[in-house]
């Protein structure tokens, strides 16, 4: 059975103006009224998350910061992963880097960040794995900003960790995304949808591709898989 969603925003819920298709909030409401869990899933901060998840109105639990952070429930407490400290040390470096050719980097949301650093996707992703050649820490590129995360930390492994707590086996998951930062949620969850306007390495892994960009894809895919668990249940019960 499908219990749960966990989907990815920027690029999945929202269009390229960064506005939230009214269907998919339509369809997250839906699906939450039923009682099937949606979890929010971002490389935003858990403030945004927080206030994200009130307006569009699920439970309150969500994934930020590309899986630095998670929060179980509107009252939990955030479950903060990884060292910022060693991300701080990383970012000195590449602001030195590029200070010396006349370019700032614009840092996001610093103050409410707990587990990473992110920055505007002014300079290209490459050079900045250039210049961190050797470091502990990654780099993620979402294609909206440029993170530096600590190893082994992604919006999988704080999707594991979630789904165990909150007891719901992650097969019983349906997981929609866009980017390769998604990619590893998509490789824990027992099923997974890449929206139309999805990064091709996300459409190889996902277990369904939308026809559909964006919100209305989001949309497309939850369709896809209630269809496919109604005639499943149908097929069993003959």
């Amino acid at each position: 059975m499908l219990r749960a969603v966990l989907t990815d925003i920027d690029g999945t819920l929202t269009d390229t103006t960064r506005r939230i298709g009214t269907g998919a909030i339509e369809t997250i409401r839906t699906l939450t009224d039923q009682g099937i869990r949606v979890i929010l899933a971002s490389g935003n901060t858990s403030c945004f998350m927080d206030a994200l998840s009130r307006m569009i109105g699920t439970d309150g639990t969500f994934i930020a910061e590309n899986g630095g952070v998670y929060r179980i429930g509107r009252t939990g407490q955030l479950r903060i992963r990884g060292d910022q400290d060693e991300c701080w040390e990383a970012f000195a470096r590449i602001n030195s880097h590029f200070s010396e050719k006349g370019i700032s980097l614009e840092l996001y949301s610093p103050t409410y960040r707990f587990a990473d650093v992110a920055f505007g996707k002014t300079v290209p992703s490459d050079e900045v794995r250039e210049v961190l050649a050797g470091s502990r820490v990654q780099v993620i590129d979402t294609g909206y900003a440029i993170h530096l995360q600590s190893p082994g930390i992604s919006k999988g492994t704080a999707f594991v960790e979630l789904a165990g707590e909150i007891g719901i086996d992650r097969s019983e998951f349906l997981a929609v995304g866009d980017s390769v930062n998604d990619i590893e949620m998509f490789r824990q969850a027992g099923f997974s949808a890449a929206v139309a306007n999805a990064h091709p390495d996300a459409k190889r892994q996902a277990t369904y591709v939308a026809k559909k960009e964006f919100g209305p894809g989001f949309v497309e895919a939850v369709g896809y898989y209630s269809s496919y668990f109604r005639e499943r249940y149908r097929s069993t019960t003959i």
